[in-house]
């Protein structure tokens, strides 16, 4: 049993956190409920679900935009805000795009190697921006360019799934049809997430950090 003269430790991570912090935690709220309302859709079939995991994206998106000002404005950067923004970005922009392509209907074999790539592509990425961020800043508050593709740009993704469901073109519908290849279903939709993938792990890609 610990002792009461332990308990102010148990309040030291909090206090360690700054503003921006917060708003990327708002950012990893979002990506969760992003996830559960896929699964939600899994179940109950209800666009509402569909559209309220994408809705939870653009929310978590949002938050990703304001806690890199916020940190900005306030001159206040720490090893720990980045490594919450990383893990927060998997979550909102990683495994919730992924779990809602699942949702929507890519469940062949190719399809779950397409998503896994994906998702996989996105936490390589951020763990390379994460060791590379101080060299590639040279001295400013912020990176001067993105090396591949940031991964919030899987809202696109997201879009293009909102769109699918807006014209009841989910499940078997989906756009391009499936195909047969070996022992393993495809959806050429599925595609989409790997490019996306690929370019976030593009080292010649360099995008200017605005």
């Amino acid at each position: 049993m610990s002792s009461s003269s332990d308990s102010p430790k148990h309040f030291s991570m909090i206090r360690e956190f700054r503003l921006a912090d917060f708003f990327t935690l708002g950012n990893a709220g979002c990506g969760v409920a992003a996830v559960l309302f896929a699964m939600l859709y899994v179940d109950s079939r209800s666009a509402v679900h569909f559209f309220s995991s994408a809705a939870m994206m653009a929310a978590a998106f949002v938050f990703d935009v304001l806690d890199g000002r916020i940190a900005r404005w306030r001159r206040q950067h720490s090893a720990l805000g980045r490594e919450l923004d990383s893990l927060a970005d998997i979550l909102s922009f990683g495994v919730a795009p992924a779990a809602l392509g699942f949702a929507a209907g890519l469940r062949g074999g190719w399809d779950w190697i397409a998503l896994i790539y994906f998702v996989c592509c996105g936490v390589s990425r951020l763990a390379r921006f994460n060791v590379t961020a101080e060299s590639l800043s040279e001295g400013a508050d912020k990176v001067a360019y993105f090396e591949g593709t940031p991964i919030p740009t899987s809202i696109v993704l997201a879009a293009v799934l909102v769109l699918a469901a807006w014209t009841e073109r989910l499940g078997e519908n989906l756009y391009g049809g499936v195909w047969t290849m070996g022992p393993w279903e495809l959806h050429p939709l599925a595609l989409l997430f790997v490019l996306s993938g690929t370019l976030m792990i593009s080292k010649t890609l360099r995008i200017p950090k605005i």
